[in-house]
């Protein structure tokens, strides 16, 4: 019986990139996100590796997709109309948020607006406490009354979140059953099912979002499926979660808030296999693609995992001016430094780039497309790093003429400096951004960075990846094997994974703790989690690793902690509480002596195992590479354009030695090799960039 082919697609801010691996070969192709249409971009890039790869669309065993589009939507405000249903008294506490300012020395500091306006708000008598006990039964007259008011403000959407509904979702879903028969069509989300936690703000902020997104997504997702079966595909589309497993398209259609990270994730995925394939205890994850970077830390091959997010950081980029979600991640941090940011001088005659982008329409400058002003592509183009004629492997023509006008336009002309002056200081304010977003993200969690090996992929990170190491004082760069479409890539390594969380409030007294709870809990978790994940791999094996977010008896928030394997007994108590402790005062740096330990969520993330990768073999002796030409490039030290080798990856073999400066071009992106780094190809087929001493 012939192999089946996998396919992967990820769709970016600005290119939609694809990866296949048929017969033992990957293909890979890159083509032009289509924003209004994302599904045009998805099906072009399908007969694009189709024809590429010799495959057919019957020969397609399965699909993994990752999408920005539900991130996109909450950005842009572009989600469904949405109402919101609470606790009669409560319709506020998702405006009131945190009642704290994230910027407290701004006078004229603007908290981010919910994505239901108060209008849009209502309360409805019902009530709960806090073991799961009914006070008030909920008022279904109040509820039905509802529903002409929803049905005349043409709500698309509705959020159900009433306190205390992490412990038992009988009002919530007694509300959707009565809405769903009297407003058929319009979408429900309950927070019980969505994010079934303590902690009424962030449940009722991630069920508005998820119900925000569904009938956008829904509708994409719905138009994607029926577009691919015309063309013959029959295999199953998985969608790609934020925290690094597959989902089956009905679970994505039900839960979409799910999916806001789901590209970066397939990234960290992609390192985390490489540092276990490669033995690399400590790595810097860096992806930088056509709109955004990512930047992950990954310890003994493991990308560090969360369950809180924050979505469209409107200050700065500062912490708590988003929306939070209580959703699985993998923890990174992602910044508006991407090929298609925007440069520009502003009022102290300083460059900054970015946030915003040019995207994919119009794009850079130098596409020709109708963009106008300047991006780090066009910079890249006038430094002589890209080559205008070999851009995503020819498909795209640059023009280099319009990126140098938009340059001196923006840049050169307000500082009176040179093109080639201008383009350099547009490159270092993005390199230099992106190193302080890491710099940031290892001081928060205690981490270094100089010990670290990166590796980079994403379209435009081979660019700057030797650079922006300098900067953070890493002397070792690795750019795997399809980095151009390295999120692609990391998809075809993601297992089909499901996890469930649990608020249950249990303290780790000795005569307190309840093990037969414990254990029932989490057996019906993994019912739960496994009915999700057989769907996807019915014959997989499964693993399941477990957590706890445990806290000092007194303590407002908790740490997270990993708990064992196999059931829990009476003496569990005392060494759950010495792990907690192990991890506190790892975090902190000390413990507090004679304080009860007291835990308030459980979590379980069930996977199906993956084969292992084999271990990658010795580095080889150098062999002498063989240049194809020469191209200017632009010097930093002599401040000017000099002529450098050019080496086209599909030229090089295992152990080939390159010196810097050099150029390593290949169809999805370009390597630069700094005169202060010689590149090797290691036996994995990844490009080495080490510091030469």
């Amino acid at each position: 019986m012939a192999e089946k082919a996998r396919l992967a697609v990820d769709i970016g801010g600005t290119f939609t990139d694809l990866c296949l691996e048929w017969n033992g070969k990957r293909t890979s192709t890159k083509v032009l996100t289509t924003p209004r249409a994302p599904e045009e971009g998805v099906l072009t890039g399908l007969d694009e590796i189709v024809k590429l790869s010799g495959a057919k669309a019957g020969d397609l065993g399965i699909i993994i997709h990752g999408t920005t589009l539900a991130t996109n939507a909450i950005i842009e405000r572009k989600g469904a109309k949405t109402a919101l249903i609470v606790t009669e008294g409560f319709r506020d506490s998702i405006e009131i948020a945190f009642e704290h300012r994230f910027e407290q020395y701004d006078i004229f500091m603007v908290k981010p607006s919910p994505l239901v306006p108060r209008d849009l708000r209502f309360g409805v008598p019902e009530r709960m406490d806090g073991r799961g006990n009914v006070l008030v039964p909920l008022d279904e007259n109040a509820v039905k009354a509802l529903a002409p008011r929803l049905e005349a403000a043409g709500i698309e959407a509705i959020a159900i979140g009433y306190m205390h509904a992490y412990l038992d979702g009988t009002h919530e879903r007694r509300t959707r059953d009565i809405l769903a028969e009297m407003l058929p069509g319009v979408s429900i989300t309950l927070s019980s099912e969505v994010s079934p936690e303590i902690r009424e703000y962030e449940r009722w902020s991630t069920a508005v979002a998820n119900a925000y997104v569904q009938p956008v997504m829904d509708r994409y997702l719905g138009r994607l499926d029926a577009a691919l079966r015309q063309r013959g595909v029959e295999c199953p589309l998985f969608l790609i979660t934020s925290g690094g497993g597959l989902a089956a398209l009905e679970t994505a259609r039900k839960f979409p808030i799910r999916l806001v990270e789901s590209g970066p994730a397939g990234g960290a995925i992609l390192a985390a296999a490489l540092a276990r394939q490669c033995g690399l205890d400590k790595v810097l994850s860096f992806d930088m693609g056509g709109t955004t970077a990512k930047i992950c830390l990954i310890d003994n091959g493991e990308p560090q995992h969360s369950r809180t997010f924050e979505v469209a950081r409107q200050y700065r980029f500062l912490k708590g001016s988003g929306l939070p979600l209580r959703i699985p991640v993998i923890e990174m941090v992602e910044i508006g430094a991407g090929g298609g940011s925007i440069a520009h001088v502003d009022s102290l005659s300083r460059i900054n780039v970015g946030p915003e982008s040019a995207g994919a329409e119009p794009g850079p400058a130098s596409y020709g497309r109708g963009g106008t002003e300047p991006t780090v592509t066009d910079a890249d183009v006038v430094l002589g790093r890209i080559d205008p004629g070999y851009f995503a492997g020819g498909s795209i023509k640059l023009l280099p003429e319009q990126a140098g006008t938009a340059i001196d336009k923006a840049v050169g002309s307000p500082l009176q400096l040179k093109r080639l002056d201008a383009a350099f200081g547009v490159s270092e304010i993005v390199e230099e951004n992106m190193a302080n977003a890491a710099r940031v993200h290892a001081v928060e969690r205690g981490k270094e960075l100089q010990d670290r090996t990166m590796i980079a992929f994403g379209g435009a990170a081979p660019i700057h990846a030797a650079r922006l190491a300098e900067k953070l004082g890493i002397s070792r760069v690795m750019v795997p094997s399809g980095a151009g479409v390295g999120s692609a890539v990391g998809f075809l390594m993601a297992p089909v994974a499901y996890e469930v969380v649990r608020s249950r409030y249990v303290q780790l007294d000795a005569d307190k703790f309840d093990p037969a709870f414990v254990n029932r809990l989490f057996a019906e978790m993994r019912a739960e989690a496994e009915a999700v994940v057989k769907a996807g791999a019915p014959t997989a094996r499964l693993a399941a690793t477990r957590t706890a977010d445990m806290r000092y008896r007194g303590q407002g928030h908790e740490i997270t902690v990993n708990l064992p394997d196999g059931d829990f007994t009476a003496a569990s108590a005392a060494s759950l509480v010495k792990l907690y402790e192990e991890g506190y005062a790892a975090t902190f740096g000390r413990t507090i002596p004679g304080l009860s330990v007291e835990i308030m969520n459980w979590t379980l993330r069930l996977a199906a195992e993956q084969p292992p990768m084999p271990k990658a073999p010795p580095q080889p002796k150098d062999i002498p590479a063989k240049a194809r030409g020469r191209r200017a490039v632009y010097d930093p030290a002599d401040q000017d354009m000099k002529d450098v080798p050019v080496y086209h990856r599909a030229d090089l073999q295992i152990g080939s030695h390159i010196p810097g400066p050099a150029i390593i071009a290949e169809d999805e992106t370009t390597t630069i090799v700094p005169k202060s780094f010689a590149a090797r190809l290691s036996p994995i087929g990844a490009i080495l960039l080490e510091k030469v001493q």
